[in-house]
């Protein structure tokens, strides 16, 4: 008998906290705990705040199934990409997450390769889950998923990626980065100051570059050059970096279009006894931390914010389920520079 009651002591020290227990916890109705843990009704934000952390502290979790079907919501998100390698979209979708967990919404991952039927396929999975929102994600905010999407019954997100006319899309403010970043550069002294970037073809490299130009005649410095487009690759840094020191005049500074490219350019400096910051400072773009954080001397370089885009997309969706104007277009967000030791200031 002894033995029996320790087990049902046991289990029951493991059952769920029900609405109920958290509305007792914070000493407020179980209607006012609902509705704060939703977001909605009209309370002070410290009755929202009690009630949240009485959550937290019971690791009160919402049945979704019951709310869905009171609500007709399965509390459920869609992410779906083409980015199989998750360079942009897992960030994106950590942000997206983040946010989304902490209205008891779920989001549901599905990446495919750039093809149409792997992508029909992925989509069909969204609408079998019942979704209630979809964010579309993918590696270029100038090239959408290569599917015309039917009509799907629900509102439709954009980030990092093209989007229709009429839709709602987020994506980081490139040529405000790029410019904040030669002005960092121009703070600190540099005035020769190159601009090594990805191919031709990609929207960012032309935004990019604009940044760079712009902050030049800001100043009234002229570019070192012209700006030199190719591939995304250290193998483009590397080799710029060694065809501009053998044209012989060199720059103080080379503002790159993405880490990988910066990290190429250092190396080759290093390998031909030019230091960096001392001789050329040296500044990034991504935020790529496997790369910028490795590099010798660890890379200046700007941050695109992409789990705030997620973030940010999410709650636009949630607005739009809700019922609540959104007002269609582009967002651009603002990025944020990351200073380390390339460029020869102090680092954050």
């Amino acid at each position: 008998m002894a033995d029996r009651v320790s087990k049902l002591q046991s289990a029951s020290a493991y059952q769920r906290a029900t609405i109920r227990d958290v509305a007792a916890k914070s000493n407020v109705s179980v209607t006012t705990a609902s509705r704060a843990l939703n977001g909605t009704g009209r309370m002070s934000e410290e009755t929202r705040a009690r009630v949240r952390s009485a959550a937290a502290e019971l690791d009160y979790r919402p049945n979704s199934i019951a709310r869905g079907l009171v609500q007709q919501r399965s509390f459920t998100l869609g992410l779906l990409t083409n980015d199989t390698y998750g360079r942009f979209t897992l960030p994106v979708a950590a942000g997206l997450s983040a946010a989304m967990a902490d209205r008891g919404v779920s989001v549901f991952l599905s990446a495919g390769k750039y093809e149409p039927e792997s992508l029909k396929l992925n989509l069909g999975a969204m609408e079998e889950k019942r979704v209630d929102g979809l964010v579309i994600t993918g590696k270029r905010i100038d090239r959408g998923l290569p599917i015309d999407l039917p009509p799907l019954g629900m509102p439709v997100v954009y980030v990092y990626a093209a989007a229709p006319e009429g839709a709602v899309s987020f994506v980081p403010d490139d040529t405000n980065a790029a410019q904040d970043a030669v002005r960092h550069l121009i703070g600190l002294g540099r005035r020769k100051i190159a601009h090594i970037t990805g191919p031709l073809d990609f929207k960012a490299a032309h935004l990019r570059e604009a940044g760079w130009r712009a902050a030049l005649e800001e100043t009234g410095l002229a570019p070192f050059g012209k700006a030199i487009f190719s591939a995304w690759t250290e193998a483009h840094g590397y080799d710029t970096a060694h065809a501009l020191i053998e044209a012989g005049e060199r720059p103080d500074a080379i503002f790159c279009g993405n880490d990988q490219i910066a990290r190429g350019v250092i190396d080759a400096f290093a390998l031909m006894g030019i230091r960096v910051p001392d001789d050329i400072a040296i500044v990034g773009f991504d935020n790529w931390e496997v790369f910028a954080k490795a590099t010798r001397p660890p890379l200046t370089t700007v941050d695109m914010g992409l789990p705030g885009l997620g973030r940010s997309a999410g709650l636009a969706l949630l607005d739009m389920i809700d019922g609540k104007e959104v007002e269609p277009g582009v967002r651009e967000t603002p990025c944020r520079l990351v200073v380390r030791q390339s460029c020869g200031a102090r680092p954050d």
